[in-house]
């Protein structure tokens, strides 16, 4: 369970992996629309899509070693199970946004976002 608090610090902290999953997601899109289109590209071939996947894949499971669900990666949504007002709810961050300044109950997901 995280506070509030503990969600925002773990974002700040998280930032530089989040960034770099963002830029592996479009290396990776990149790679994979130039093979889908000329069979080819100046990224790589099929070995450099399983390496940028590896790494990918890489901060996902280094995301989940801090209990934090990934949600997402297009765009990066990241939940914090949490409680408010003595009910388990998720603090929500999603990509974009400076800071956590979402929550959800469990059972309401995404559609059910409510500001902080």
């Amino acid at each position: 369970m995280f506070t509030l608090a503990q969600s925002r610090h773990l974002v700040a902290t998280l930032r530089p992996r989040v960034a770099e999953l963002i830029r592996l997601r479009a290396d990776l899109a990149e790679l994979r629309a130039d093979l889908a289109d000329r069979g080819a590209s100046p990224f790589g071939g099929l070995p450099e899509v399983k390496g940028l996947e590896a790494r990918l894949h890489a901060i996902v499971d280094e995301l989940n070693e801090h209990e934090i669900q990934v949600k997402g990666i297009a765009p990066v949504l990241l939940d914090f199970p949490g409680e408010r007002d003595g009910r388990p709810v998720l603090w929500c961050w999603l990509e974009g946004d400076s800071d956590v300044r979402w929550y959800h109950r469990l059972e309401c997901g995404f559609a059910g976002r409510r500001p902080v």
